[in-house]
């Protein structure tokens, strides 16, 4: 049964939830001779995490589907001004009678609808719901695909699933099992070829930012990792991996001291599994692991489980049953279902 989205989502349960969202009767829409609606959705995932006050932490767009995972940060719409969210919701939804390109009456316009306080408490509680996030990045896109392909009618399915991702542990899984979908439905060979993902976003930003030779100390370590790399991934679109607010980062990342090497050596590891059913641990590897208290068995079965999943089943993700269980009590359910049946994480 399907669990309404006002009890799933949550910011006092997790602030980070999983989204996928696929085209109507699973068609390739943006498939073979579409390839370039995949580059539309990235743009204007790009746009909504500037404006939204929530952080888009990996995404793959593939041909039939769309998987995003987000951060909500209500804290930060929060403190916007009344201007700033009319800037901002014009920024989502641009007004037909409204010349943007004139900054004077941009800002006449702004600081008249401004005064409206009632409007503006709902653009501001807008800006941060991930179902009018969901929605903003949805619509537009399906307007444009319908445009060019001249007819009408829905270009995806209604209902985008949810999943809340509830501790460290899954959130790298659900990072990786994201950045790995091109490897697993075989269009890439290997996750660094993968288009369209956060993988491929994050390397490349690395490059041109001349971070590439620095990724590789994470070999040494998470820490070592983290403060060689320093703040780069601040001045990117995505929400940084590495959560250095205590080192002087100025934007929260995901986690502390987990670096981008850190991951980029987790996806490559995590890939091999898939491709060849083994990989060599390395030191690094297993220190990531400690970290989250897990094991090299343990995380390549539930990794396997999810890329090997033609669907993915329930509405939770975590790697604690005693988690999953305490939530159940407090939302007054006999059980929860589990992304990845606990039981089945060691076998």
């Amino acid at each position: 049964m399907t669990m309404p989205r006002n009890m799933l989502v949550d910011v006092n349960v997790t602030r980070y939830y999983h989204c996928i969202s696929r085209c109507v009767r699973q068609a390739k829409l943006c498939g073979k001779g579409y390839e370039h609606r995949k580059r539309w959705i990235e743009e204007r995932l790009e746009l909504l995490a500037d404006q939204f006050a929530i952080a888009v932490c990996g995404f793959a767009v593939m041909d039939n589907h769309l998987h995003v995972l987000v951060r909500l940060d209500p804290g930060l719409g929060k403190d916007w001004s009344a201007e700033a969210v009319v800037r901002r919701w014009i920024a989502v939804y641009p007004p037909k009678n409204l010349d943007l390109s004139d900054s004077a009456i941009v800002d006449k316009w702004v600081k008249h609808f401004a005064k409206n306080r009632k409007q503006v408490d709902v653009f501001r509680e807008r800006l941060q719901s991930l179902g009018w996030f969901m929605k903003a990045l949805k619509e537009p896109l399906a307007r444009l695909a319908n445009g060019e392909d001249k007819c009408s009618g829905t270009f995806w399915e209604g209902r985008y699933k949810s999943i809340a991702v509830l501790d460290e542990e899954s959130l790298l899984a659900t990072c990786v099992y994201i950045d790995l979908n091109p490897v697993a439905a075989g269009i890439s060979k290997v996750p660094e070829t993968s288009s369209h993902t956060s993988l491929r976003q994050r390397v490349a930003h690395a490059k041109a930012k001349g971070k590439l030779e620095s990724l590789k100390e994470a070999a040494k370590g998470s820490v070592a990792g983290s403060k060689v790399s320093g703040h780069f991934e601040d001045s990117h679109w995505l929400c940084p991996l590495d959560d250095a607010r205590r080192k002087g980062s100025k934007r929260e990342g995901m986690l502390e001291s987990f670096s981008l090497g850190s991951y980029l050596l987790l996806v490559d590891y995590s890939s091999r599994l898939w491709r060849e059913g083994k990989a060599q641990v390395s030191p690094s590897v297993v220190g990531i692991f400690e970290r989250l208290d897990t094991s090299a068995e343990i995380w390549g079965a539930r990794l396997k489980k999810l890329l090997g999943a033609k669907k993915l089943c329930g509405s939770f993700f975590t790697s604690s049953r005693d988690r999953l269980r305490e939530l159940a009590q407090q939302k007054g359910r006999h059980h929860l279902d589990n992304l990845v049946p606990l039981k089945s994480a060691s076998c």
